[in-house]
């Protein structure tokens, strides 16, 4: 009986573990970065005329070092954020809250992770371990140690390093082009109006976190103004991936203007925390579909 005891037991250790672990490195952050580092690695493939397996190595590389970077960041995040974590519901069963990982080891794996990323990025080009400890330095220093937690703008800042992983997948295969800077600023403006539908939805957790978030200082019609705005200035970008295709163009109008629509049913919303929900909802599959499509109408 005592053998038969044992074995469930293990199991259930090894997938806490493993539920830690993941909670720790934030893995839904790293798979959607990973989704636009491919498409970057996938475009900059496609306008050199590169092919995919002679740089299969160079894929790879920029793929698992992108992974790692933002592992580890995302770990010292949570390292630094640990004293606040434990207020908000969404965060209070992180590891670094619940003791089951100490700081020490938290650190080591954070640091370790970008030190990694860094060697499989400087693997492809320079450029690309470049940008990607420039993105590091924005998310760890510039966003969660320093403007979190004094100004509204935190949430602008932390969207320069979500906006790097196309930079990186691009530079690990070729030269920056304005092609590139263009998947760079749609990420940089996605990323306002997407995080700021979250803060809506959590405001009373960032509130008592002590977190000046926009909705928190300003209040929610504030908030729906400017995700109003960020959203409005993505209408002209697709037109400067004209090389895309037509049906690319299409596409891309038809998200932003659904998600323009979207936006300004905030104005007249009755149930601002319902509204910023289908915001949330249609921010991850605009991003998703988008970035899907730009390889899929790229397939030769």
């Amino acid at each position: 009986m005592a053998i038969q005891n044992e074995q469930p037991q293990e199991v259930v250790v090894s997938t806490s573990l493993l539920k830690d672990f993941l909670a720790l490195v934030k893995i839904g952050i790293v798979n959607s970065n990973l989704i636009t580092t491919f498409t970057g690695i996938w475009l900059a493939l496609y306008f050199s005329g590169n092919s995919l397996l002679l740089n299969i190595d160079r894929v790879i590389f920029a793929l698992l070092g992108t992974g790692f970077i933002i592992a580890g960041s995302c770990a010292i995040n949570n390292f630094y954020d640990r004293d606040i974590d434990q207020i908000m519901e969404r965060t209070k069963s992180r590891p670094t809250v619940t003791g089951r990982m100490t700081p020490v080891q938290v650190l080591a794996l954070g640091f370790s992770f970008i030190l990694i990323g860094t060697i499989f990025l400087a693997m492809t080009s320079i450029t690309s371990a470049i940008i990607g400890l420039i993105g590091v330095f924005t998310y760890i220093v510039l966003y969660t140690m320093w403007t979190k937690r004094h100004y509204t703008i935190n949430t602008v800042v932390g969207s320069i390093s979500g906006a790097v992983p196309p930079l990186i997948g691009w530079t690990a295969i070729t030269d920056l082009t304005i092609i590139a800077w263009v998947l760079f600023l749609i990420m940089f403006i996605w990323q306002p109006p997407h995080f700021l539908a979250l803060a809506m939805k959590r405001s009373e957790e960032y509130r008592n976190a002590g977190i000046p978030m926009l909705p928190v200082i300003h209040g929610f019609g504030m908030t729906k103004r400017q995700m109003m705005v960020w959203v409005a200035c993505l209408l002209p970008l697709p037109f400067y991936l004209y090389s895309l295709g037509f049906g690319f163009i299409i596409l891309a109008t038809i998200l932003n203007i659904g998600w323009l629509i979207l936006s300004l049913s905030g104005l007249k919303a009755k149930d601002d925390l319902k509204w910023a929900k289908w915001m949330f909802v249609y921010s991850l599959n605009y991003l998703t579909i988008l970035f899907v499509a730009m390889v899929v109408f790229t397939i030769q």
